[in-house]
């Protein structure tokens, strides 16, 4: 039933997208605003439905890192690593917040309940450094803070709110 509704989706994206030429970003867009993520079967039924090779496919999806192949988990937090978020310890937060998940940059934990990712810039110098949970913005952070904020998150997950 699962698969049935994903197809029914994807085949709604196809027809929106899938005439217009240089469209497979758009369309891998969609599928990832919809879960989160592009899996597998999701890209296959995609290739099948707009005639394009997997091969292709997985060429934009692993070339662009806005794109997640596996389950980004329930909440993703994202460590800003542009210029004024780096110079102000944006290395040193990342370090933090993997050492407090237990996971590298771009992966995701055991439980899957978080991912961790550096992003270019979320737009908020002036904050420097930045991290984001979800849509939560967390300014002028420190290491010894990222503990704190990863069990706000937990909680919220353990109470069922994500």
């Amino acid at each position: 039933m699962a698969e049935e509704a994903a197809a029914v989706h994807i085949g709604r994206i196809a027809k929106q997208w899938g005439k217009k030429r240089g469209s497979l970003i758009m369309m891998l867009h969609a599928i990832q605003d919809q879960r989160g993520y592009v899996p597998r079967d999701a890209a296959l039924e995609l290739a099948r439905q707009v005639d394009v090779p997997l091969a292709r496919i997985y060429e934009v999806l692993t070339f662009y890192n806005y794109f997640k192949t596996s389950s980004p988990g329930k909440a993703v937090v994202s460590v800003c690593t542009g210029t004024a978020c780096h110079l102000k310890g944006a290395p040193d937060i990342l370090a933090a917040l993997g050492e407090e998940l237990g996971v590298a940059d771009g992966e995701a934990s055991e439980d899957g309940n978080f991912h961790l990712q550096s992003v270019r810039c979320v737009g908020c110098c002036g904050l420097a450094p930045v991290v984001t949970v979800n849509a939560t913005v967390y300014g002028k952070v420190k290491p010894a803070e990222m503990r704190g904020i990863i069990g706000q998150w937990q909680d919220r997950i353990d109470a069922g709110e994500l």
